[in-house]
């Protein structure tokens, strides 16, 4: 007899349904992580972590960085990721989630309109939620649909200032933001472009820069996640210094939270230092993911041409039952179901890491091919 039967039935529902989330540990072949450039076991990090402690660096904060948490690997970390990225200052904190929620929150003001993605990060909508400002969002990735709820809200009285929130490259999608066109937008409106890079940094733009740096028509905040291709954790946050000043001040997220580990403030130098040496990883992750779309077409799949490759099936049930049939081949893929993607677009999401090889790709595929005439339904 359970002391929490509501919660119970909920779950039980929830596995009737398919959707049972359960935790699993890591096994084959990475198809899973976002371990983009393989630097997660790399010698880089390894060997700028292990010095980091002869060195006596903590391996706790032990406080919020507005107490006794604040540490010199920090500020070097945000000092090099500001020179790296092209922004005037930047902030550590201790991951994406927390990030978007302290810049849509503390940012944004009352008489502000934050117009979003629809398939925007849950994240994201956490800030929003705890924000002042308006927030309306458009079709995914339509430029001129944002423009016609920026028009319109503008026409019933909105005059504060409009921030745009995407992401450059959307996780469970794949698929590009047209950045060009939204920039654009930006500059006719005088709006903020906010936008999360997390599946981007380290791997797109020059030395992995991402997409946010290339844009100069309109101001930008960007969020880099550290704890994807750059294989440590924490993010940051890349703006001008009264966007970084602010979210010091204001940003509850940050203010009240234990500050991230020294030790994965020097992981994520040492990382951002492998790129700026201009390292084969970033070519070789390149070769890969056009290996895996080769794979992906000739299965029938023509897919956006990122390192996350989404395998519709759209049953809930379906995509959990291809994916363990994948986990008992050593193939490490998940089902990705509601509520993380809409309603009737259950998937497995395929992410081309940098712990693969040609052959592993060309095998998984296969056996995604063999399962496709059969059990995806």
């Amino acid at each position: 007899m359970t002391a929490y039967p509501r919660h119970a039935e909920r779950l039980s529902v929830l596995g009737t349904r398919g959707r049972l989330r359960e935790l699993a540990p890591a096994a084959g072949l990475d198809f899973a992580s976002n371990d983009y450039l393989g630097l997660a076991t790399s010698p880089a990090l390894r060997d700028a972590v292990t010095d980091a402690i002869r060195r006596g660096v903590p391996v706790g904060a032990t406080g919020s960085r507005l107490l006794r948490g604040n540490h010199p690997e920090h500020v070097a970390l945000e000092t090099m990721a500001a020179q790296f990225f092209g922004s005037e200052a930047a902030l550590y904190m201790g991951g994406g989630f927390q990030a978007n929620q302290a810049i849509f929150s503390a940012l944004p003001m009352a008489d502000d309109l934050v117009l979003h993605d629809a398939l925007i990060h849950a994240s994201a909508h956490e800030g929003f939620r705890l924000g002042a400002a308006r927030t309306e969002s458009f079709r995914h990735n339509d430029v001129a649909d944002a423009e016609r709820v920026l028009r319109g809200w503008r026409n019933s009285g909105g005059r504060g200032r409009v921030w745009i929130a995407l992401e450059t490259i959307y996780s469970m999608q794949g698929d590009f933001a047209p950045l060009a066109d939204f920039a654009a937008l930006a500059a006719r409106h005088d709006a903020v472009l906010v936008l999360d890079e997390a599946h981007a940094t380290g791997v797109y733009g020059p030395l992995g820069r991402g997409f946010a740096a290339e844009i100069t028509d309109c101001p930008v905040i960007a969020l880099h996640t550290c704890g994807k291709a750059l294989a440590a954790s924490g993010a940051l946050v890349c703006a001008d210094r009264a966007v970084i000043d602010t979210l010091v001040n204001r940003a509850r997220p940050f203010i009240f939270a234990t500050a991230p580990s020294p030790l994965m403030a020097v992981a994520a130098r040492a990382a951002l230092e492998h790129l700026q040496r201009g390292p084969d990883c970033i070519a070789t992750a390149a070769r890969l993911r056009a290996h895996a779309h080769a794979c992906a077409r000739r299965i029938g799949y023509d897919l956006p041409p990122g390192q996350i490759l989404p395998i519709l099936i759209r049953s809930d049930h379906a995509a959990l039952a291809a994916a363990r049939k994948l986990q008992r081949q050593d193939f490490d893929v998940r089902a990705i179901r509601p509520p993380t993607v809409p309603k009737g677009t259950a998937r497995l999401r395929v992410s081309i890491t940098g712990n693969l090889g040609p052959d592993d790709i060309s095998a998984l595929f296969t056996a995604i091919g063999d399962l496709k005439q059969k059990d995806f339904q």
